[in-house]
């Protein structure tokens, strides 16, 4: 029998999922900051490139960039609440 988990208490629930958002707000942060450096070294004025180019890498760092934040911050919500100890998987 499983116990219960402790996102099942609202309050902890709430203080995780502010935890969560406050750790995609940083990601959020991060990233645009990552994509404006990776837009501005690839950048030289001179070359052929198109726009869609620039287009492509800017929407490729980023959606992974935040899906690793996504990912790594749900780990992060799982671990630091004590809802993997809940799980009984004998």
């Amino acid at each position: 029998m499983a116990r219960n988990s402790p996102l099942d208490d609202p309050q902890t629930a709430a203080f995780a999922w502010a935890r969560y958002r406050r750790i995609m707000r940083f990601m959020l942060l991060i990233t645009v900051g990552v994509v404006a450096l990776a837009i501005a070294l690839l950048y030289d004025g001179e070359s052929a490139a198109s726009i869609h180019y620039y287009i492509a890498i800017a929407l490729g760092i980023g959606f992974t960039m935040l899906l690793a934040g996504a990912l790594m911050g749900l780990v992060f919500l799982s671990s630091g609440t004590g809802h993997d100890d809940s799980i009984d998987d004998k």
